[in-house]
């Protein structure tokens, strides 16, 4: 949360504890590159949740938040397209096999099955990405 508040702080330039637009277009200015008045008061209407059409802290944190969240799932969906080999948008017991032996580990198809059918919560056989992100955040290894 500490290096939240050093970011918002250098936003809310005038310490009021909001960050309004002209202080949004002044950072961005002074950080990335131009923005202009128009552009900063509609990134700040968007991201403000209270409607005060001022960012506050809270506001800030649930943007980078769900930022991070979006590059999880676009992370984890690139690990799925390279057990998905088939093209079928799933997961298949030969799809899982064939990625395991490119990573070292001997499985058949049928163990690749019951490794499946742990996760496989619409009992079809295979798993689709909904499946393979609950298989994936209840995985300890996954993590690492």
């Amino acid at each position: 949360m500490e290096k939240y508040a050093r970011v918002f702080n250098r936003f809310d330039s005038n310490g009021d504890g909001k960050v309004c637009p002209a202080e949004l277009q002044r950072c961005v200015a002074a950080t990335v590159g131009d923005m202009t008045e128009e552009e900063a008061a509609a990134a700040v209407a968007l991201m403000d949740s209270d409607g005060d059409g001022l960012l506050s802290m809270e506001d800030l944190v649930r943007v980078v938040e769900d930022a991070a969240e979006e590059e999880k799932a676009s992370d984890l969906r690139e690990v799925f397209k390279m057990y998905e080999m088939e093209g079928r948008g799933c997961i298949t017991p030969s799809s899982l096999r064939r990625m395991l032996s490119r990573l070292g580990e001997r499985r058949s198809v049928d163990q690749c099955g019951d490794m499946i059918a742990t996760y496989d919560l619409n009992a079809d056989g295979v798993l689709t990405f909904d499946e393979f992100k609950v298989m994936m955040a209840s995985s300890p290894s996954a993590a690492a």
